[in-house]
């Protein structure tokens, strides 16, 4: 579904991805383990448009991803949870959530939500409440929220475990399970080793100095 090949990337005249190649199966889950630095953040940044390729290919469903406009990522399925969240701190929780439908221009936004907070119940008591007020952990599950509402192909979940509190991610973990069930949509999860994500992946790439292996389950 998703296929890297040879893949390398470059920031201010730095290579950080040498060669890269990794292939994510229709309907798997996958984790992208390195530790801080290794290139994870830069690796999802390049399929989602955000960072230039420097050679190789990213194919995703037969297209050749690296030759469109970023974005095209988002109408073809694709939700990107950055490391660092990136809401919007002045919006309500609903509006973040709903930003990738509004610059698709899409008019579904009641059936995503619903479906949604079908994933993530906790969020519905929140949703008229501003981004900046929330906690840490609750921001990382309206960043995720807002990554499923168009990532019904993949999913591409940038460090989700990190700086979180231990009861959280076990409520994380409960959700990635309840999203794993569904059919049809992948995810690239990456972690600096996969304690979190161990009874969840289906495949597992080790990523060091911009070089990626993998390591089948």
């Amino acid at each position: 579904m998703l296929a890297i090949s040879d893949l390398n990337v470059a920031i201010k005249r730095t290579t950080v991805l040498r060669g890269v190649g990794l292939k994510i199966a229709d309907g798997s889950f996958v984790t992208l383990a390195g530790r801080n630095g290794a290139g994870k953040t830069t690796l999802m940044r390049s399929v989602m448009g955000l960072l230039p390729v420097q050679s190789g290919t990213i194919e995703m469903d037969g297209a050749i991803l690296n030759q469109e406009p970023d974005y095209r990522r988002v109408t073809r399925g694709i939700g990107y949870m950055p490391e660092g969240r990136r809401l919007i701190g002045q919006w309500t929780v609903e509006q973040n959530i709903l930003l990738p439908l509004k610059a698709m221009n899409r008019r579904d936004y009641a059936d995503e939500l619903r479906r949604v907070y079908d994933f993530i119940p906790e969020l519905h008591e929140l949703t008229g409440r501003r981004a900046s007020t929330l906690s840490g952990g609750q921001q990382k599950l309206v960043a995720l929220a807002r990554a499923l509402v168009c990532g019904s192909k993949l999913l591409l979940l940038d460090e989700p475990f990190e700086g979180i509190a231990p009861a959280l991610a076990v409520r994380l973990t409960e959700i990635l399970s309840h999203i794993r069930r569904e059919k049809g949509r992948s995810v690239l999860l990456s972690e600096s080793d996969f304690v979190h994500s161990d009874s969840l992946v289906d495949d597992v790439f080790l990523i060091e100095r911009g070089e990626v292996t993998h390591h089948p389950r």
